[in-house]
């Protein structure tokens, strides 16, 4: 798809800064119209005329100005006057003339030449402001994008400013280009089938959608799908980020959705895609105090009205796409607007493995990869993260100076996105570097000495830029949707293995269990609260999930009373699985001293190696 912006003809900048001027213009005019003699004669003091004639006859004056109603004079110490004009005084002449007084008739105020001096004076700032604003202007101009971009900032705000995707023939996104949501897919056919052949709805009464919402984590590809709809419809795609709707201005907001869907009825059959529309579409607050969410709630009152105004058999289809459903107006979810939810979940193995695959094809994959180990090592990642991890093994790949991408520079993109890249001037001491060869040691052989845990894949104590000093990494045999108790119980065991390495074979403790604890702490409260895995509270829900797409922020939902005693249990489940990894560790300490001694030396082994250390028979001595 080429991406296109739709803009009206923009206004010449000239017209911008001419109006600009016009309103300068008219205030200087009334200033040097009212304002400037005003100012000039400010100082000039008015007497009566008999003042005027008892100061000419005392010999006080030294020049005159006589005009059609107003006599101005200066007396010998400097100082100006001015009074009216008596047309019956007759002898005025006369008495400048015995007085000795310098005097002239003046029938313009102003001579042509003060008249051109007041006008330069006064048009000579407002020359040099315009040069300094037009200056402004064209920096301006420039950081927006020319004069288009400037006349749209100052007074194009209700233009929508969408971006319009016009498909080209082999360059438009396809289904074929999106893996790992077939679910997703699935559901968004029925939109493309709609579009390509319309009758054959309309023909059995069938009234498609007018909006698709796409909901799930980030990096899923909720865009990508959405793109891909247009490109398999070959229909304009019209895309707009719910932020862009928002202004500082009430109204504009509401303008933008109008300008939106006006291009949108002009272009149809089309897609609209307004990506996080959770920015928009929160849920109104009828509480809000001072209305500062007026603008927020107008734009989202005008796009419910634009949804219920516009007819879905044009072939105007709205998809929007947001990871915090939770928060969006029951308004905006009702039939008739949003009508079908799309989950665009995280992929499982088939999906991580596919994602993988798609994104190998652009890069030089070697023989030796195998991208379903990869994939069994990245569970919980997302299209985004899979697409990163290929893209980081080729980057590795042209680093060691490889033609084409291997199993090991895979592996270690899985380690530089999850734990970060190899710590090249981080320097341990002998004693450290023992110290986390046991920590880690621990982690793998109380996962192994269980039953219900994960193999161990790698084992390293390279430090990382994450700041792990080292991790253990475990890796399922195939995908897993459910866990038990005993494995839960399993996991926490592991996670207290580091510690009670430590306190098995040093008799103290380090600060590099804080993850471990957090872990362990996290998943002993999730039992109690949200499994329901206790005889102490059954199946009571004891927290809610909040925000489960980003994070899944619990909050508890209980009495401080209960809220003490599901602390007192949650330490109970951690207490006796550290004790139970402590006791696993007292009994094979041999193995324990050789694995670690082993990792000590090496700094990284594989899964592999770990096991056949575990499963050596001792050698017996003679």
């Amino acid at each position: 798809m080429k991406e296109t912006q739709q803009k009206q003809p923009p206004k010449h900048p000239k017209a911008t800064f001419a109006s600009v001027y016009c309103v300068i213009l008219i205030i200087v005019l009334l200033m040097n119209t009212l304002l400037f003699p005003a100012m000039a004669k400010m100082s000039i003091r008015t007497v009566d005329y008999g003042t005027f004639l008892n100061m000419l006859e005392e010999e006080k004056l030294t020049t005159v100005q006589l005009e059609e109603q107003v006599i101005y004079f200066v007396d010998k110490d400097g100082a100006s006057y001015k009074t009216s004009a008596i047309p019956q005084d007759l002898q005025i002449v006369d008495r400048l003339i015995n007085a000795g007084v310098k005097f002239d008739r003046v029938y313009e105020q102003r001579t042509m030449l003060d008249v051109v001096l007041g006008w330069v004076l006064s048009l000579l700032p407002l020359l040099l402001l315009g040069w300094w604003f037009n200056r402004m202007l064209r920096r301006q101009m420039n950081a927006a994008g020319g004069a288009g971009g400037i006349n749209q900032m100052m007074f194009g705000g209700g233009k929508s400013g969408a971006k319009q995707y016009v498909v080209e023939e082999g360059q438009s996104i396809k289904f074929a280009d999106v893996a790992g949501q077939d679910e997703a897919k699935e559901s968004l056919q029925e939109i493309v089938d709609f579009l390509h052949n319309p009758k054959k709805y309309e023909e059995i009464g069938a009234k498609m959608p007018k909006g698709a919402l796409l909901v799930g984590p980030p990096g899923t590809g909720k865009t990508l799908l959405a793109r891909a709809v247009a490109g398999e419809a070959e229909v304009p795609f019209f895309s707009i980020a719910g932020s862009e709707f928002v202004e500082m201005f009430v109204g504009m907001g509401a303008s933008k959705v109008r300008d939106l869907f006006k291009q949108a009825s002009e272009k149809a059959p089309c897609i609209v895609f307004i990506d996080e529309i959770d920015t928009i579409g929160k849920k109104r607050d009828s509480g809000s105090g001072m209305g500062g969410n007026d603008e927020r709630e107008q734009t989202l009152n005008q796009l419910l009205t634009e949804m219920d105004g516009f007819d879905a058999a044009k072939g105007v289809v709205i998809l929007a796409a947001t990871n915090r459903p939770e928060t969006l107006d029951p308004a905006l979810l009702r039939p008739g607007r949003f009508d079908r939810r799309v989950p665009v979940e995280l992929p499982d193995l088939h999906g991580r493995e596919a994602i993988l695959r798609l994104h190998a094809q652009k890069v030089k994959i070697g023989p030796d990869c195998d991208l379903n180990v990869i994939a069994r090592m990245t569970p919980g990642a997302s299209g985004a993260e899979l697409a990163n991890i290929v893209n980081e093994a080729a980057l590795g790949a042209v680093r060691h100076g490889r033609k084409a991408v291997t199993q090991p520079d895979l592996q270690e993109a899985v380690d530089t996105i999850l734990a970060g890249a190899q710590k090249k001037n981080a320097i341990l001491s002998e004693k450290e570097k023992c110290i986390v060869a046991y920590h880690e040691v621990g982690h793998a052989l109380v996962a192994a000495l269980q039953t219900h845990s994960a193999p161990v894949q790698k084992i390293t104590i390279v430090p990382r830029t994450s700041g792990a000093l080292g991790f253990t990494m475990q890796v399922d045999e195939g995908e897993r949707t459910l866990m038990t108790k005993e494995e839960m119980l399993d996991k926490i065991a592991t996670f207290t293995g580091g510690r009670a390495a430590e306190e098995v074979v040093f008799g103290s403790v380090t600060t590099g269990a804080s993850n471990d604890i957090e872990q362990a702490t996290k998943l002993a409260r999730a039992m109690v609260t949200r499994y329901g895995m206790t005889e102490d509270f059954d199946m009571v829900a004891l927290e809610t999930v909040q925000n489960a797409y980003l994070g899944g922020d619990a909050s508890l939902a209980c009495s401080q009373a209960t809220a003490d005693r599901v602390d007192e249990k949650v330490v109970s489940i951690v207490k006796a699985q550290h004790e139970k990894a402590r006791s696993l560790l007292v009994e094979n300490r041999a193995k324990l001293d050789e694995i670690s001694k082993y990792l000590y030396e090496r700094e990284t082994i594989s899964g592999e190696e770990f096991m056949d250390i575990l499963n050596r028979k001792p050698q017996l001595t003679a």
